[in-house]
């Protein structure tokens, strides 16, 4: 089984990875589901639970559920792909690369302004509707050291331009791969 990582800042278009993954037989274990899981039990925002799970466990706590969570579905499915979605920190990719072998990290880059639109579009719970508060949410995500993550990935697909364009570059880079 092949484990592979996503990473990029929000908006940049991780999930458009985890649809073509899941075309070609993928199993998606989001990073941010599991904080976002965390989150409702413990009656915080995503941002507080992000900040409050590592000062409470040390950075690798994210990773360490996520790395259960892969164990548990390699025990149960034969699946050739498992593809973490949202991968933060050196922390977390040190700690899947000692527990997966051959471990690669797919980053995804687009500039502020593409994605504070994108974000304005999707409208999620945790994105921020004005530039301050997405600003800041980069700021918190960069200080997990997302950005040493993007700048030391295997591969690096920028997407700023249109969606048929960018899926092509994922699936081209999935045939490269042999997924």
């Amino acid at each position: 089984m092949q484990v592979m990582g996503v990473s990029g800042l929000p908006g940049c278009g991780k999930s458009f990875v985890s649809d073509i993954a899941v075309e070609n037989g993928a199993i998606i274990v989001s990073m941010g589901d599991i904080i976002r899981e965390e989150a409702k039990k413990r009656g915080e925002s995503t941002k507080e639970t992000a900040v409050n799970l590592r000062k409470e466990f040390g950075n690798d706590i994210v990773s360490e559920l996520t790395i259960k969570k892969i164990k548990k579905i390699q025990e149960e499915d034969n699946t050739s792909l498992v593809l973490i979605e949202g991968i933060r920190s050196p922390h977390e990719v040190d700690m899947f690369k000692e527990n997966f072998d051959n471990f690669i990290v797919l980053s995804i880059f687009a500039n502020p302004t593409i994605r504070f639109k994108r974000l304005q579009i999707r409208n999620r719970e945790d994105d921020s509707q004005d530039y301050e508060g997405f600003h800041k949410r980069d700021v918190t995500e960069l200080g997990f050291g997302i950005g040493d993550v993007i700048s030391l990935s295997d591969k690096i697909i920028i997407n700023e331009s249109d969606i048929e364009s960018y899926q092509e570059k994922i699936r081209e880079y999935f045939r490269e791969i042999n997924l």
